[in-house]
């Protein structure tokens, strides 16, 4: 066993005396091959060219040698920086984290770092975040809700992918969209087979396409059925200016209250669930009450919030795949990503209009 342990240590790859780090050549030595066929290996561009067996002993050598490509000479060789801006319009948002993780996962399996920039307001346009970024990035994916922050940032010259943007009016080289409308319609579907008629539309007040695809379709929707009535109200993505909002709208006197709050949001939701306790309406008893996210929030409310599932790392992966797409001169693909109601406990059917006596 000794002699066999003695074998393995004399047959590792060594760096060349006087080396300070390995480079290429010792990997092409170790592995008895051409420094070509490691950077090809090393590159991620070997298929077709070396075989499998020779793949796998290039990245057995480096591996043992401690050997990393050397970053910044291949960057200028190439004319890029592998670097990728993200621009969300806040950081305080889950959704948006989750964005960032996807779209991270696919930019390090591409030897891509990503740039994270939210708005310093937490939600509306972000600012300008570098003085010449078309010499520090590659490309740029941005939510509409960022879109303000474009002009000062990429100019004409960098790649651009958009997220939840109009894919007939986006200034980006590929548009990326979760299929929101129908996750109105699944919802609007679910409370209407419920027997609900009378709704409260607790609308986003923020200038984003995404949100006017919302109400656009919820009114088109409830148009299509007889004898539903909506109403709408506007408020911040805020617990706080949710929950004044919901209020003033559930407590007003002109005609009967709303038996359905469709929300654009979870947030808005959670505002919605204290302003009904505090008009003594129980949830989905007396009201029923729907988001849209399905973040972590929606499970922590009583009862469990019924809301649309949007997928923000697949989101995030898809913005960075059209990206790199356009980086690489392909046609990214066009379809939106699908979407999915989680019923729970907030819905249920409205309770029966009281019988009237006869004097």
């Amino acid at each position: 066993m000794c002699a066999v342990r003695e074998s393995r240590r004399r047959s590792r790859p060594t760096v060349a005396r006087g080396s300070t780090r390995p480079t290429s050549r010792d990997v092409a030595q170790a592995a008895g091959v051409s420094q070509a066929a490691v950077s090809l290996v090393l590159g991620d561009k070997w298929r077709g060219r070396v075989s499998e067996t020779t793949a796998e002993r290039v990245r057995e050598a480096a591996q043992e040698l401690g050997y990393r490509p050397n970053l910044a000479a291949r960057n200028l060789r190439l004319g890029r920086t592998r670097t990728v801006l993200l621009v969300v319009p806040a950081l305080t948002t889950e959704f948006f984290a989750g964005v960032y993780t996807g779209a991270a996962r696919v930019a390090a399996e591409h030897g891509f770092g990503v740039v994270l920039y939210p708005s310093p307001e937490g939600i509306g346009p972000a600012r300008d975040p570098f003085g010449s970024a078309q010499a520090a990035l590659d490309g740029v994916i941005a939510s509409s809700m960022a879109a303000d922050a474009l002009t000062a940032i990429r100019g004409d010259q960098l790649p651009l992918v958009m997220l939840d943007s109009d894919p007939d009016g986006s200034q980006g080289a590929a548009t990326v969209n979760l299929d929101i409308k129908d996750g109105v319609r699944q919802v609007t579907d679910h409370l209407l087979a419920l027997g609900h008629r009378r709704f409260l539309h607790l609308a986003a007040d923020i200038p984003s396409w995404t949100f006017e695809v919302r109400a656009r379709e919820l009114a088109a929707r409830l148009a299509e059925a007889p004898g539903t009535d909506l109403r709408t109200a506007r408020a911040p993505i805020s617990f706080e200016d949710a929950l004044a909002a919901a209020h003033i709208a559930l407590s007003d006197p002109a005609g009967p209250r709303p038996t359905a709050v469709i929300c654009d949001d979870d947030k808005l939701a959670a505002g919605v669930y204290k302003a009904a306790r505090r008009l003594g309406l129980r949830i989905p008893d007396d009201i029923s009450v729907t988001g849209l996210d399905d973040l972590a929030l929606a499970q922590a409310l009583d009862p469990e919030l019924t809301t649309v599932r949007l997928d923000a790392e697949l989101f995030g992966e898809q913005g960075m795949k059209a990206l790199l797409a356009v980086l690489d001169g392909r046609t990214p693909p066009e379809e939106d990503i699908p979407v999915h109601l989680v019923v729970r406990g907030s819905t249920a059917p409205p309770r029966p209009a009281p019988a009237q006596t006869r004097p």
